[in-house]
């Protein structure tokens, strides 16, 4: 039994995972792992040059690599400038894959849900350069999707709203059950459309909790965004 496992196990293809410190990525992280298909060995993230920061979600480099360590992962970071044209991502990707390549990864896991335009772009882009991603979520009902990363406890934190979207006040709020239910009928549960983005800092697919702090609320190019700090250097930071 011993050796069959051991078999199965080389035989599991390896898969970095497109981390972008939210709920979605996290929880596609334990999903892969509960299924065993595949062999997460590393988190991809593409950080913002100008501000150290993941692009989009905005959280603080120094977050992203203390939830590397508590999922017991390497971070791949994919460095990119602020502004960035999709020319200039699409070659740095295009290098991050060449390494995936070079040391035998041939998949990538994605946390996307249901935007089919989304993962049309994923799909070709990782085709030119022989990649294969991987959907471990999509079309997951959202709100029960939430539910269940509530009930397996995962926990994060709202860093970034779109105002056009979602009131602006949730920004830096706890992705809870109280949060759903204050959520308008038109906002999608899991943020999907871009209303919110979020920071997972505690969950099944970690090995132990990121405490943080919540910091100042600033708007920038159009989003609201709260910022969060690893909780022991919090009180130097204030």
């Amino acid at each position: 039994m011993g050796m069959d496992s051991q078999s199965a196990e080389l035989r599991r293809p390896r898969a970095w995972l497109a981390w972008s410190s939210g709920k979605d990525s996290a929880w596609a992280l334990h999903a892969v792992r509960q299924s065993g298909e595949f062999e997460v060995v590393a988190l991809l993230t593409t950080v913002n040059q100008r501000y150290s920061r993941v692009a989009m979600h905005a959280v603080r480099e120094s977050l992203v690599e203390m939830q590397a360590a508590a999922a017991a992962l390497p971070l791949i970071r994919v460095p990119i400038p602020s502004p960035c044209s999709n020319e200039i991502y699409e070659r740095a990707m295009g290098a991050a894959m060449a390494r995936a390549r070079a040391e035998g990864v041939w998949h990538v896991v994605f946390g996307d849900l249901f935007l089919e335009d989304i993962r049309a772009y994923r799909e070709t882009q990782l085709a030119g350069c022989g990649m294969t991603p991987v959907f471990p979520l999509w079309r997951r009902d959202t709100r029960q999707l939430a539910d269940e990363m509530l009930a397996h406890g995962l926990s994060a934190y709202l860093t970034c709203v779109d105002p056009s979207k979602l009131n602006r006040s949730f920004a830096g709020r706890r992705f809870d059950a109280d949060l759903l239910r204050a959520l308008p009928r038109d906002v999608d549960p899991c943020g999907e459309n871009g209303e919110f983005h979020t920071f997972a800092n505690a969950g099944p697919m970690f090995r132990q909790s990121i405490p943080v702090t919540a910091g100042e609320i600033v708007e920038r190019d159009g989003f609201v965004f709260a910022d969060f700090l690893p909780r022991a250097s919090a009180a130097g930071k204030a």
